[in-house]
């Protein structure tokens, strides 16, 4: 395969997504940091849902590295005003420049509402709105000398478009090397596209694929990830079958399992397919282990991107 060589943004080819750095003690979670940084990835990518609050977490992770890039993935909306949100960004752009990279997502119904006690509809015009608000928040703080940079959590054509158009770009999550063509075209040439992909270092089939479906299960349930699913072509049952399982169709589509090798070759596919950066997320049986094995392994193929 050739290797895409669109600009990566100066967040490296592949980098790390992941949620188990919140699930470390701080020190450790900075010691894991550090560790990737060596190893050659240039970005990390952390989420936020019911985890830490990713300014701070972002802070003391880059406090704790010397070049890596961290990245939300994503800071919702919910959970703060455009005003505190265009704050925080602005807050670590200054101290770090463009080594902190925000990640805003509309986020779910559920979290929205349940979580945040926020009120949910029309998140196209919700986060239109918002990111208005975040450019003419008021902030009397000592200016980032660089442009704060921000991507959009986006899946469906409008919210593609519109993270073009207000941002650096998307990061999708939660697609097959499908949705990476198409985002490709709505999105232009120019903007940055950085899907999250999800792997299983296990050539067992079943247990490789039990993984997956255990992982999967957070997302199948959500309409936002499901209706994505269907515009792609996939049908109901691949997505929640009979038993409440994602096929074993689906479940290869969304997460690569097997040798290194094989999941080279599914990062390939997204960065063929018009990925400027993919953001790899190792899954593991192992609750609350970091899959520092998985990603030092990983780590031996960063060359074979560039």
């Amino acid at each position: 395969m050739k290797s895409n060589k669109r600009s990566d943004f100066g967040l490296g080819r592949v980098g790390i997504w992941t949620v188990d750095l919140d699930l470390q003690p701080m020190t450790r979670a900075q010691e894991a940091a550090i560790e990737l940084e060596e190893l050659g990835y240039q970005c990390v990518w952390v989420p936020e849902a019911v985890l830490r609050e990713p300014f701070a977490s972002c802070a003391m992770l880059l406090s704790a590295t010397k070049h890596l890039t961290m990245a939300t993935g994503i800071a919702s909306m919910h959970a703060r005003s455009a005003m505190t949100m265009a704050a925080g960004w602005k807050t670590l752009t200054e101290k770090f420049g463009d080594r902190f990279l925000l990640g805003i997502g509309a986020s779910h119904q559920h979290l929205a509402e349940k979580v945040h006690k926020s009120a949910y509809s029309k998140p196209f015009s919700a986060m239109t709105e918002y990111l208005d608000a975040m450019d003419n928040a008021v902030f009397f703080a000592a200016p980032p000398t660089t442009t704060p940079r921000r991507v959009l959590a986006a899946l469906g054509p409008k919210m593609l478009k519109l993270s073009a158009q207000r941002g650096l770009g998307a990061h999708p999550y939660f697609v097959p090397v499908e949705h990476t063509v198409g985002a490709r075209v709505i999105i232009g040439e120019d903007a940055l596209l950085a899907p999250e992909i999800a792997v299983v270092f296990d050539t067992n089939a079943e247990t490789a694929r039990a993984t997956a479906r255990q992982h999967m299960l957070t997302y199948t349930r959500l309409p936002n990830y499901a209706n994505n699913l269907l515009r792609l072509g996939y049908n109901q049952n691949d997505i929640v079958g009979p038993d409440k399982m994602p096929s074993d169709k689906m479940v290869d589509a969304i997460v690569s399992w097997g040798t290194l090798e094989t999941i080279v070759g599914r990062i390939k596919a997204h960065l063929d397919a018009g990925a400027n950066h993919v953001s790899v997320q190792v899954l593991s049986s192992k609750a609350g282990v970091l899959p520092t094995a998985q990603w030092r392994e990983l780590a031996t193929a960063l060359k074979s991107f560039n």
